[in-house]
């Protein structure tokens, strides 16, 4: 089945830490309506462990439509935050609150959000002069994580990479196996629903 048309649409990057852009707290809020549609009200989260305390540290993006009856309607959202690793000092990145309105999902915008972030790590990482902490090599990997493939880079034996981590709900880690996010660990329990951790090792040059 082919994909149907994919209507015109932006992608809006938002950062409450830097202010940005100017009208960001109504652009979050466009966010936070897409997910509570999809979590809360599709899924049957609870709406009030929707809000955490990364609102305010992490990078949102924002998808919206540009054309029509529906320009300006938010569809998808997903957001990422840097971390640094306690124990090793390692910097990493999480990809969290990842959704598509339901009646949207048909044109692949999710996998477009998913690259929209990537590609904002990446920048992040390099504008910021992380790589000393951030940057990992195939060759210093552990042993059960050596041998394998990035669906980024096409290749086990990859330059420079930075680790993004996500939990993902059981039913859709197919999906982020696409990028190359590979289970780590068993399935865990949040707010009352299957996860698993999946960790993707990401190029810093596409």
């Amino acid at each position: 089945m082919s994909t149907p048309e994919v209507p015109p649409y932006e992608i809006v990057v938002i950062e409450p830490f830097a202010g940005t852009p100017e009208n960001w707290k109504d652009l979050r809020e466009q966010s936070y309506g897409v997910r509570l549609d999809v979590f809360h009200h599709e899924q049957g989260f609870p709406a009030e462990t929707e809000i955490d305390d990364l609102e305010d540290v992490g990078t949102h993006f924002l998808l919206r439509l540009t054309s029509g009856a529906d320009a300006g309607k938010p569809i998808g959202t997903i957001r990422t935050s840097r971390h640094t690793s306690p124990s090793t000092g390692e910097v990493y990145y999480k990809l969290s609150r990842f959704t598509v309105l339901k009646e949207y999902r048909s044109y692949k915008f999710g996998v477009r959000l998913v690259h929209a972030m990537h590609d904002y790590i990446r920048a992040d990482v390099k504008k910021k002069n992380l790589e000393r902490t951030a940057v990992q090599t195939n060759t210093n990997a552990t042993t059960n994580e050596e041998n394998v493939p990035n669906a980024e880079s096409g290749t086990a034996d990859s330059d420079a990479f930075i680790r993004v981590v996500c939990h993902s709900q059981i039913y859709i880690k197919g999906f982020y196996a696409r990028f190359g996010y590979v289970a780590e660990g068993e399935e865990f329990l949040e707010d009352g629903a299957p996860h698993q951790n999946m960790v993707l090792r990401l190029p810093l040059e596409p």
